[in-house]
């Protein structure tokens, strides 16, 4: 299949537009945004036929400068930020993909935890300061043997995560609407509990659910201060999942020992109350941006969208939405 424009909307590192251009296929033309400005992203959606968003947002009015767009394949899972009543009405497929950053945001979630648990990037301030907090350190920070670990949201990334935590002599609970099956939960040692119990019980708390009406602000004020005092929260999913002013109030009081946030309601989180805290360890919406994986997702990318053009199926995990034939 030849002839295929596509378009990228994000901006990238160099090595990733390299990734990107190496892996083309054969015959297939890409345009690549000149900014995030809506402007310059519609310039390169002009004649696409395949749009390969990463981040990107697209809105309804952006849809409309692609005239041509047949296919969208979301270089992630989440699909919130694409206007998926204007595919259906315009006929544009819409696909993600299930599971494709699941080991590098598994292995992000862990490193979070045990950041925030030994207080890494005070220590790393301090020291280079020229402290030498280790007794300190001794008094207030923790380790994760021996602790209860509950896990928001048990899809691939969940699971994955379920797996790096054996090691580590944990105790790991899992809620979800859709409970995994007797085997895999023998398998990874964990065990289904209701959303209330997982909150009340576990040590650390970490999210792994999508972004939809009946999760967004699924961690409201109620909600944090029901966890178990001296807990703490990872939210490696989605910024929309947790009410930040209220997860700032708790961690200011004391109840919650401290919090990795991932990911934002708003991107950049500009006036962030949750950026003025020592017990928050940050990072910008990156657990699953690794060079590695990306050279992964993209062949993935690119063979979905092949499959799909030629008329051949997608993979059900990664089936958004396909237009009726």
């Amino acid at each position: 299949m030849s002839n295929i424009h596509v378009a990228f909307l994000d901006m990238f590192h160099s090595s990733i537009y390299a990734a990107i251009k190496e892996r083309l296929p054969a015959g297939w033309t890409a345009s690549y945004t000149e900014s995030l400005d809506p402007k310059h992203q519609a310039a390169a959606l002009a004649n696409a036929v395949v749009a390969f968003p990463v981040a990107a947002h697209m809105p309804a009015a952006l849809l409309t400068e692609a005239p041509k767009l047949r296919f969208i394949q979301k270089i992630g899972a989440g699909v919130d930020r694409i206007d998926l009543d204007v595919c259906k009405v315009r006929g544009i497929a819409l696909a993600n993909l299930g599971g494709g950053n699941a080991i590098p945001v598994a292995e992000h979630t862990l490193g979070l935890m045990l950041a925030v648990y030994r207080r890494v990037p005070q220590i790393d301030r301090r020291t280079r300061a020229g402290e030498w907090a280790k007794e300190e350190a001794r008094g207030t920070t923790h380790h994760m043997h021996g602790k209860t670990i509950g896990i928001l949201g048990f899809g691939a990334i969940g699971k994955t995560l379920a797996k790096l935590l054996a090691g580590f002599g944990v105790t790991i609970v899992y809620y979800d609407p859709i409970g995994a099956t007797p085997e895999v939960e023998k398998e990874l040692g964990v065990r289904r509990v209701s959303l209330e119990e997982l909150l009340k019980i576990s040590d650390i708390v970490s999210l792994h659910l999508p972004l939809m009406t009946a999760t967004r602000g699924i961690l409201d004020e109620v909600r944090l201060r029901s966890m178990k005092k001296g807990s703490v929260l990872i939210n490696c999913a989605r910024g929309g999942l947790v009410d930040e002013v209220a997860l700032a109030k708790v961690l200011k009081d004391g109840h919650l020992f401290g919090a990795g946030v991932d990911a934002f309601e708003n991107e950049p989180p500009v006036g962030s109350p949750l950026l003025e805290l020592d017990e928050v360890v940050i990072s910008s919406h990156l657990a699953g941006a690794t060079l590695d994986n990306f050279a992964l997702v993209v062949e993935k990318a690119y063979a979905n969208a092949e499959r799909y053009l030629s008329g051949r199926g997608l993979p059900d995990s990664d089936s958004i939405f396909l237009p009726p034939k």
